[in-house]
């Protein structure tokens, strides 16, 4: 009998269910099972593709989830920073009981629910336990999930604000939060500055923004600014934090270089698995502005890919490919 492998599009995954408080618990497992040394996550390949007249990326990441024991080989291509019609990422999930591998899928839902519930698992760690309000900046495929992840995790939230300037973008932003959350509403905002001094949480997940760049400084005392690689946050967003944290340093240093310092030295007070695991704080001081640099890691994709692909085949969604035949 020849191995098989069910091939998932995005279209068999766009409606299959799973709620943000169980993306959220399979993210911090995934997180907390890296921290103990079960799993592993080399740090992200970054490769510009070299044609002047192109602004094209790719991406690729490689890890292996000890908690589901599945190996994961991540690949991302984007043409063009602001257009998310040519960014292309996929994720193949091998079985590291059986040696055979398992799916290979688009991997869009999988990043819009990863990201959102590790930006929920940062504000779980690091917002003061007083939080009230947040602001999100950005309507792209990584905002529109993250206002109800937020306050799945965080009830206590108040104020939801929300700064965009595509209206497909904002309504879909305002139709996911009203179908987690239906009697909360979101305010509209036009002046981030004011807004981001204004709130106590503020997640950062525009493109080639359509604001002032964002500033730790900015932040209201005991404020948290989490940037989703976000190129709206200004470059000294890291540097002048009294506390910052990231999902991982190395990836970092590949992705987020121009958070560096003047001597092009990164310096992480906290990375993210640690938070989660109880050996790092979330921050030190009630008083403390803290930066989070948020950059996907591929054991936290792998659980949630699992988990989507597994119901998807439960279905009856996809192909079944004869592999090697």
């Amino acid at each position: 009998m020849n191995p098989t492998l069910h091939i998932l599009t995005r279209t068999d995954l766009a409606d299959v269910d799973i709620m943000p408080g169980e993306i959220i618990a399979l993210v911090e497992d995934g997180y907390q099972a890296f921290a103990q040394g079960d799993s592993r996550c080399p740090t992200k390949l970054m490769m510009p593709i070299p044609v002047e007249e192109r602004d094209a990326v790719s991406y690729s990441m490689l890890g292996y989830d000890g908690s589901l024991q599945q190996l994961g080989f991540k690949t991302s291509y984007r043409q063009g920073s602001d257009n998310a019609e040519k960014y292309y990422t996929t994720i193949s999930l091998y079985d590291d009981t059986t040696g055979l591998p398992f799916a290979f899928m688009d991997c869009q839902r999988v990043g819009a629910s990863r990201t959102p519930a590790t930006t929920a698992i940062i504000a779980k760690h690091s917002a003061r336990p007083d939080a009230t309000s947040a602001l999100m900046i950005g309507t792209g495929v990584q905002g529109r999930n993250t206002l109800p992840f937020l306050l799945t995790v965080l009830p206590g939230l108040e104020r939801l604000r929300l700064f965009g300037t595509h209206p497909d973008g904002i309504a879909d932003t305002i139709a996911t939060l009203h179908r987690y959350f239906p009697n909360r509403e979101v305010e509209l905002v036009e002046d981030v500055p004011a807004a981001v001094a204004e709130s106590d949480i503020v997640v950062a997940a525009s493109g080639r923004a359509a604001h002032p760049k964002v500033q730790t400084a900015w932040l209201k005392p005991g404020g948290l600014l989490i940037s989703v690689a976000s190129k709206g946050v200004a470059g000294g967003a890291l540097r002048n934090a009294d506390y910052a944290i990231a999902t991982n340093t190395g990836q970092l240093g590949v992705t987020g270089t121009r958070l560096a310092g003047p001597d092009g030295k990164v310096e992480i007070h906290a990375e993210l698995p640690d938070i989660v695991a109880g050996r790092a704080p979330g921050r030190r001081d009630p008083q403390d502005r803290v930066f989070a640099f948020s950059s996907g890691m591929v054991i936290t994709d792998i659980p949630v890919a699992h988990a989507l692909a597994t119901r998807a085949v439960a279905a009856g969604r996809g192909q079944e490919v004869s592999l090697w035949s």
